[in-house]
């Protein structure tokens, strides 16, 4: 089957006809990317090695309206399961839907690891913890198997081309790796012992697993963009997501590094923060190239008619991961070049999602984005 995007790409224009109350039945689970998107700015925010006056205000702000953003799309989503359980049914066996239900347990995911951030200055403290917990626990468990299931009917069930390689196949990969940058705060609430030891741990296989994973997938990606050109127009604000999995992994080899000498001693937990600085840095790197090349490939998109569609919400998880993680490596490393892109990074982080919020919300009160799929077009040279 040919990369496409079914649930995707809207039509450019609001339908004329378009109902009061569109139907839920496209409503797909890419639309937690809006949750997730939301929730990071908020993170990121929080995670910055310098205070800005306002900002801790802003953040909390943001969590707030990612709460609610988590909400809303629950109850759409049971909604959509409720009255479209066939095409709910048929997003499993779909492959260019499949790999978007990575995106439900990184929302959960991402609204607890900013109620933790963030949030604590509307509901308390311990409330936030729990919060966490609840979410972390939700959406650790949703991940796993979500990293398990859409590999399997990748196998099994879809029938994928070569060259039909695309960067939302990394999404069903990624929640655990999120898990593992969101587990610290949790690891440190815990009693000494055994179970401190046993979540650093269960941290670090997750962080493996995910990356691993990566791994193995990442050169298709490459690829498939080497040997076939470019994605499609509306598809093209995807390369953002390979930014994910790189950013996530820093940020999580430094919050590990952080909680380490608390759960295990020497030489591990030295260990453990050497291996924040030599993984991480390099890392960075990579994701700062990929970045630029992302970035050269979505201008040459938009100067060839690239309009708004829901992919341009891969604009916003994964800088913010990449602020959080060059934030880390300033707090291991002391040097101030760190601090200094990440707080670069969190300007284009707000700028990319103000985008997308107010190009979302033109398309919802017009309808576009509720109407039924469009194919996407072909691939125009430039």
């Amino acid at each position: 089957m040919a990369l496409d995007e079914r649930t995707l790409v809207r039509p450019p224009t609001t339908l004329p006809d378009a109902p009061r109350l569109p139907s839920l039945r496209h409503f797909g689970p890419n639309w937690y990317a809006v949750v997730m998107g939301t929730a990071i700015v908020a993170s990121a925010g929080a995670a910055l090695p310098h205070r800005v006056p306002g900002l801790r205000g802003a953040c909390t702000a943001v969590w707030a309206l990612s709460a609610l953003l988590l909400v809303a799309v629950l109850c759409a989503r049971a909604g959509h399961w409720r009255h479209h359980r066939g095409q709910a049914r048929a997003h499993l066996l779909d492959p260019a839907v499949a790999p978007f239900l990575g995106c439900p347990p990184m929302a959960l995911l991402a609204v607890g690891g900013a109620t933790y951030a963030a949030g604590a200055p509307v509901v308390g403290g311990r409330a936030a913890l729990v919060v966490d917990a609840v979410l972390y626990s939700a959406g650790t468990v949703l991940g796993l198997a979500v990293a398990v299931t859409i590999p399997y009917l990748m196998v099994v069930r879809h029938r994928l081309e070569p060259g039909s390689a695309a960067p939302a196949w990394l999404l069903p990969l990624v929640p655990p790796m999120v898990s593992a940058a969101l587990g610290p705060p949790l690891i440190r609430e815990l009693p000494a012992g055994q179970g401190r030891e046993a979540l650093l741990m269960g941290c670090y296989a997750m962080f493996g697993m995910s990356l691993l994973a990566v791994l193995a997938v990442l050169p298709l990606v490459v690829a498939r963009l080497l040997h076939h050109g470019p994605l499609p127009l509306a598809l093209t604000p995807t390369l953002f997501l390979v930014l994910g999995p790189l950013g996530q992994s820093t940020t999580a080899v430094n919050q590990l590094a952080d909680v380490a000498p608390g759960a295990v001693g020497d030489p591990y937990a030295s260990g453990l923060g050497a291996l924040a600085v030599l993984y991480g840095v390099p890392a960075t790197g990579f994701a700062l190239l990929w970045l630029a090349l992302s970035a050269a490939l979505t201008v040459r998109a938009l100067r060839a008619g690239m309009g708004f569609a829901m992919t341009w919400w891969g604009f916003t998880f994964p800088i913010g991961t990449c602020v959080t993680g060059a934030a880390g490596l300033a707090r291991h490393t002391g040097l101030h070049a760190f601090g200094w892109l990440a707080e670069a990074l969190f300007v284009c982080l707000v700028a990319a999602w103000a985008l997308a919020a107010a190009r979302t919300v033109r398309g919802l009160l017009g309808g576009s984005l509720l109407a039924a799929p469009v194919r996407p077009s072909a691939v125009v040279t430039v």
